[in-house]
């Protein structure tokens, strides 16, 4: 990695964290939230007594490293977690809300992912590395190099820009360049905040309500606009670069974000989406909704990704709800109402079978299928369990498709 990405990180870690606010809140996401990783790499079966070895890779200024690190903490897992980026500034900012936190399963290592051979060696059974790939002069040989520290049986979850989401940051990239040429970095983020304030309407990255990041912090600006080494991916490009370090794509994150039907309330429309597989449809969903701006995603070795993926198929299968109080939203329901999409590029609401409410009532984590479905039906539903299995399929399609459900074994 260039010594100007280096200088970047040093004078404005990133992304900008106070380590006081961690008295305040968990800043969680995706990927690597432990229940939502245990679905995509571990096929839900990741064993929480097991010790579990972690890698994160250019971890910034600590943001998925302490989400990971505090649900293993407050799962009970035996983790070991190494921390892994060429920042002492961002490192820095890591250990302090580490430190806030009272983690101590975490060691931090100062260096670039492609010495992570000899910095940071493996074999781990996770690796996640959010933001960083894109940032590489050659994207493939940092995927290589943590493909190559992954233990059996193991995965990663990456983060990559998207084009289309970010339409209008790479031409006023290129403009900065011609008018900052020669200009300290604080200068360059001066000239940069002038030139926003002077955009004609018509430019692009204005008429972007996505684009945000400058808004909230000088670090975030120099991320988004100031950054000397920066190219997004397509589905397709993914696809490409992962296929090529030898792995395979288990799961884009929210799922419903890259389901086309999502868009597209035409039924001649949707008939068009019969016969492509699961990368197509996403590559679709990518170029249909524009609004894409960063790709989440889990990723395992070719041979495993058959197994990778947690499925409703087993009466044993656990749910295990994300940011959602199941009881309280199952008192708000109305009979026939669905929920809202709460996605950008998504409208409407989403279609919830008869017995949500009933069975989001007793979704806690803890109760498997085959204990929801005698409890329902023994609360007066008479409910078979296939017809309970049908509609519990609906109701995990919606909620999982949000990025709200997930299954453990």
């Amino acid at each position: 990695m260039s010594d100007a990405v280096r200088a970047q990180y040093e004078a404005y870690p990133y992304p900008a964290r106070d380590p006081r606010d961690e008295a305040k809140r968990l800043l969680t996401g995706s990927p690597s939230h432990l229940d939502e990783l245990n679905h995509y790499v571990f096929g839900g079966r990741l064993d929480f007594s097991a010790p579990f070895r972690v890698l994160v890779a250019g971890g910034g200024t600590g943001d998925a490293l302490i989400m990971l690190a505090q649900h293993c903490a407050d799962a009970g897992v035996p983790a070991e977690i190494v921390y892994l980026d060429l920042s002492q500034a961002s490192r820095a900012t890591a250990e302090a809300r580490a430190a806030a936190r009272g983690l101590n399963s975490i060691r931090f290592v100062t260096g670039s992912l492609l010495e992570v051979a000899t910095a940071a060696p493996g074999p781990y059974h996770y690796i996640d590395c959010c933001g960083v790939l894109h940032h590489l002069p050659e994207p493939a040989a940092g995927l290589a190099a943590l493909a190559a520290q992954l233990g059996p049986g193991g995965g990663m979850g990456l983060m990559l820009y998207g084009p289309y989401g970010r339409t209008g940051v790479y031409p006023l990239q290129s403009a900065l360049r011609r008018l900052g040429g020669g200009l300290a970095a604080d200068e360059q983020v001066a000239l940069a905040r002038r030139l926003l304030a002077a955009l004609p309407e018509t430019n692009w990255f204005r008429r972007n309500p996505l684009l945000q990041d400058h808004k909230d912090s000088d670090a975030g600006l120099c991320d988004l606009l100031l950054h000397s080494q920066d190219r997004p991916f397509t589905v397709g490009e993914i696809e490409t670069l992962v296929d090529e370090a030898g792995l395979a794509i288990s799961g884009f994150v929210p799922p419903l974000r890259y389901d086309p039907a999502a868009y597209l309330g035409d039924g001649r429309l949707r008939a068009r989406l019969e016969g492509l597989d699961a990368l197509a449809r996403a590559a679709l969903a990518e170029e249909l909704t524009g609004a894409i701006k960063t790709h989440a995603f889990y990723v395992v070795p070719r041979a495993r990704l058959a197994e990778a993926v947690a499925r409703p198929d087993d009466p044993a299968a656990v749910p295990v709800p994300r940011d959602i109080d199941g009881p309280a939203l199952a008192r708000k329901l109305k009979p026939g109402q669905g929920l809202s999409a709460d996605l950008p590029g998504l409208t409407g609401r989403l279609p919830l079978p008869p017995l949500a409410a009933a069975m989001l009532a007793r979704i806690d984590g803890r109760r498997d299928l085959a204990t929801l479905h005698r409890e329902i039906a023994g609360a007066g539903a008479g409910l078979s369990w296939d017809a309970f299995k049908r509609q519990f399929d609906q109701l995990y399609a919606t909620l999982n498709g949000l990025g709200k459900l997930y299954l453990r074994r």
